[in-house]
């Protein structure tokens, strides 16, 4: 799974995802790609299985992209842990996505193999999502 090797400060607040994004809205490496629709927090596993499906219909072939990185930690509190003793340990990482973000390219395969394979990607992800291509 992806995380960070290094963060500068271990916990991190929630903070608010708001408007759309401005940056990785065009597709850069691949001639398909997957775009964001809403906003969410996208953890590290569902990114993995998200890019687990593709790369299982690519079966060696094509190349995919991994537009995103989970660098937001996400932490919990023990179930049955009484109120106050302070904020919890760090739980899992996330990306904090807003609409119009890029997740993955693909290159190299048919159309239709690449909009099935991201089309499964997209069943695996918490947010709304769009199958783009390059003009």
């Amino acid at each position: 799974m992806l995380t960070p090797r290094k963060v500068k400060f271990r916990k991190q607040q929630r903070g608010r995802s708001k408007g759309i994004d401005r940056r990785a809205t065009e597709l850069a490496f691949g001639t398909y790609g997957l775009k964001s629709l809403g906003s969410h927090w996208i953890a590290a596993r569902q990114i993995e299985a998200a890019r687990r499906a593709i790369i299982r219909y690519l079966k060696k072939g094509g190349k995919v992209w991994v537009r995103i990185f989970p660098d937001k930690p996400v932490s919990t509190k023990g179930p049955e842990s009484p109120m106050g003793g302070g904020k919890g340990a760090v739980d899992h990482y996330a990306f904090p996505i807003r609409p119009g973000r890029i997740i993955f390219e693909i290159e190299g395969i048919p159309e239709e193999m690449a909009k099935q394979a991201l089309a499964e990607a997209a069943s695996k992800l918490p947010v709304k999502t769009r199958i783009i291509q390059k003009q």
